[in-house]
């Protein structure tokens, strides 16, 4: 292990929106900090933060299973291991929540302890629900609500507990920054006709880009989209990777990190001057929900996408 690693309290990223721009920051998370010596990994976060789109970017063509869009899911493989089966994976997925609606909470555990103790890599989802029955924490956890959280746990913790109460909390913020974005998206393409550039994330917002700076006012911009929230229009995923807003169907690989309407978005606003950087020559629009106050406001983060 790094000496980097050894000393890990935790890391903190922002929780991007869409599959592509989270199986980036998966990608790098996954040098970064796994080791081949990692069999017990956690994830948690609650459901529709993109656990499942984290796990696939962490661990490419893993079999989870439980899709979230599919009906007909496998049957979990790690129930059938067998210590002496020659062709058993070394890599296995379980959904915590999901199979507690077909076994028992200490059927679950033996299958993860007997697992591991083989020498087998075990990613589980929901491990907060799994952690007192077990007894010990996971070599390695992620969290995700509007941050990607990285721990490397201690005996002294911390506790999957806690940490999803901290997830919980600040969930909202993710689906109101997710669902501002698309609404203002979908502003700037139809009533303006320009289409951005480059997708980010800030704290508890979103950031909008262009190769040449935009003619409207941020300003204009930020009523209409006020206007449409004040509305309380309905925001629904449907099938494919698309949701209707206001039952207009707009593309989206975040199906699920959506507010049910748009009155639930509180406090949105716009930076009201564009933002852009001298070295790129691009100009960003930064959108912001919840508090007044966002810390590290100054800088955008890597987790973001340029269309070429």
């Amino acid at each position: 292990m790094s000496v980097e690693n050894e000393y890990l309290s935790s890391a903190t990223y922002i929780a991007p929106f869409g599959r592509r721009r989270m199986y980036e920051l998966a990608k790098k998370l996954s040098l970064r900090y796994l080791y081949s010596t990692d069999l017990l990994i956690g994830i948690i976060g609650a459901e529709g933060a993109g656990k499942s789109t984290l796990i696939r970017g962490l661990f490419p063509g893993l079999e989870l299973t439980n899709e979230d869009d599919g009906i007909n899911n496998p049957a979990t493989p790690l129930f059938d291991f067998s210590e002496n089966d020659f062709f058993s994976g070394h890599t296995f997925h379980i959904d915590v929540r999901y199979e507690t609606a077909f076994r028992q909470m200490y059927e679950i555990r033996d299958a993860v302890v007997h697992a591991v103790s083989h020498g087998r890599r075990v990613i589980v989802e929901h491990f907060d629900l799994i952690y007192k029955a077990l007894g010990y924490n996971a070599q390695l956890l992620f969290a995700i609500s509007d941050e990607v959280r990285v721990f490397r746990p201690t005996v002294f913790g911390p506790s999957p507990i806690e940490v999803r109460k901290e997830v919980m909390k600040n969930m909202k913020y993710r689906l109101m920054a997710h669902s501002a974005e698309d609404i203002t998206l979908q502003i700037i393409k139809k009533v303006y006709g320009e289409t951005p550039d480059v997708h980010s994330n800030v704290r508890h917002g979103f950031v909008i880009g262009f190769r040449k700076k935009p003619k409207f006012s941020l300003t204009e911009l930020e009523k209409k989209v006020l206007e449409i929230i004040e509305r309380d229009v309905p925001i629904q995923p449907i099938e494919g990777q698309f949701i209707k807003i206001d039952g207009e169907k707009i593309h989206c690989t975040g199906q699920r990190i959506h507010v049910s309407s748009s009155k639930q978005i509180k406090n949105f606003r716009i930076m009201k001057r564009f933002r852009s950087d001298p070295i790129t020559k691009e100009y960003f629009i930064v959108g912001i929900v919840g508090r007044e106050y966002i810390e590290g406001l100054g800088s955008l983060p890597y987790a973001g996408e340029r269309f070429d």
